[in-house]
């Protein structure tokens, strides 16, 4: 079971029509998404909430494809909780191009679901302006557009009804009192971030406690702990860092709310979030395989889903545990003066959201694409940073959970309990889809 049967369905599907008879491809559809992104980017999106919005983005231009080819292309209907499908006319889509509706669903979803989403609109008119010089029918790009718009409208009212709507309205977060919890962090002290996370509806898991990990290592002040330990191989290894290790912290921080002081000024830095990093990734994969356009709008979605469900599972987490970051206490108990690498995000230490993201998703693409994927990642280029390779998807993901050791802001027990956390939410998310497609039939 597992990948090899999930790569045979690839190889099974109608490749060369999908290829051939469309004006955009899978080119477009990842540029899309880009663009979603840079939008995420200029809204300093949290990472909880950029992989809701990917979540939502790539399920309406995969709900929107199901219906051109629903055999190869299944509804999501009856895995992703409370999901009732897109009703669209069937009459219509004679009249619309498939092509044009996976990609133009992601740009309409973009402007309806992002809070700067009319930033969407320039490249939605470049995209019909591409799309009239090319000689293409402008009543087909008409129909199409009043399609998706229909089908956009359908999954933007699925997604308020997940409770996000409703987390501006819950009890302001108040740090706990006592040692061992979390408390704001230099340089500017920000509240905790999304504490009520976990009462969003989950897309595959039951609930944000399906996978619940292990308790983290008892605070301590003891230096004979197994907490001490733990906080000076932190304080140990920012003091005497590797230049490839800091190379490795800074090409994963992936911190949104990361802040520069110059004299009494502060300046937002522009990063994208962890889940952007991996939609990024998601999209190098598919384009060196040569995924046409309708497989390569599925791997996003499938990726994106099971993203949007481990920030579910690692929010539970953060905020059951409320754990401290190893900033205050070694501020507290080694040196005073002493500063991580990277800056402290603004919420709880336990566990570490990017080991579980990334397993998460890095268990997603390897069940797609192979154990052996090897892959040039370009996506922090346009932050200063330089092109990593790595040899699999699994091996991208230690090194981005190791990362957050190397940058002096967890614990390694939150790391490789998140790395467990990660995988378990990668699973089901394989399982689900494989049983949507009716793959399981021949192992039970």
């Amino acid at each position: 079971m597992g990948s090899l049967k999930l790569m045979l369905l690839f190889l099974l599907l109608p490749w060369e029509t999908t290829k051939s008879q469309e004006h955009l491809d899978a080119k477009d559809f990842v540029f899309a998404m880009k663009k979603a992104t840079d939008i995420m980017l200029n809204d300093v999106t949290s990472p909880v909430a950029a992989s809701r919005y990917y979540a939502y983005l790539s399920l309406a231009s995969y709900e929107v494809i199901s219906h051109y080819d629903s055999v190869h292309f299944p509804s999501m209907k009856g895995i992703v909780n409370k999901f009732t499908g897109i009703q669209l006319d069937p009459s219509t889509l004679q009249q619309t191009d498939k092509g044009l509706a996976c990609v133009l669903t992601i740009f309409r979803g973009a402007e309806k679901l992002l809070p700067s989403g009319y930033l969407m609109r320039k490249e939605i008119d470049s995209l019909q302006l591409l799309w009239f010089k090319t000689s293409a029918s402008k009543q087909l790009y008409e129909n199409t557009n009043k399609m998706v718009i229909a089908a956009v409208a359908q999954l933007v009212s699925f997604a308020r009804a997940d409770g996000f709507t409703r987390l501006n309205n819950m009890p302001r977060y108040t740090p706990k009192i006592g040692d061992a919890f979390w408390q704001p962090t230099p340089p500017v002290f920000m509240s905790a971030i999304e504490p009520h996370w976990n009462k969003l509806r989950p897309f595959f898991m039951d609930s944000a406690q399906q996978f619940v990990p292990a308790r983290p290592v008892v605070y301590s002040k003891s230096k004979n702990s197994s907490y001490f330990k733990l906080l000076k191989e932190v304080y140990e290894l920012g003091n005497n860092q590797t230049k490839e290790q800091a190379l490795i912290a800074s090409f994963w921080d992936c911190n949104p709310f990361a802040v520069q002081q110059i004299g009494h000024v502060e300046f937002g830095l522009k990063k994208i979030s962890p889940g952007g990093h991996w939609i990024g990734i998601t999209g190098i994969a598919c384009l060196k395989s040569d995924l046409p356009l309708f497989q390569t709008a599925m791997v996003h979605a499938l990726v994106a889903i099971t993203l949007a469900d481990s920030f579910i599972a690692c929010w539970d987490e953060k905020y059951r545990s409320n754990r401290i970051r190893p900033e205050t206490v070694i501020h507290r108990l080694i040196d005073p003066r002493w500063k991580p690498l990277l800056q402290t995000p603004p919420f709880p230490e336990y566990l570490s959201g990017h080991s579980v993201c990334s397993n998460a998703a890095a268990t997603m693409l390897t069940t797609i694409f192979g154990e052996g994927f090897s892959f040039l990642d370009h996506t922090e280029v346009e932050f200063g940073l330089p092109t990593r390779q790595f040899s699999s998807f699994n091996l991208a993901a230690e090194e981005a959970a190791i990362s957050r050791l190397y940058g002096g802001i967890h614990f390694r027990d939150a790391i490789e309990l998140g790395k467990w956390q990660g995988r378990k939410v990668g699973d089901l998310a394989v399982k689900k889809f494989q049983q949507q497609l009716g793959l399981l039939k021949a192992s039970n």
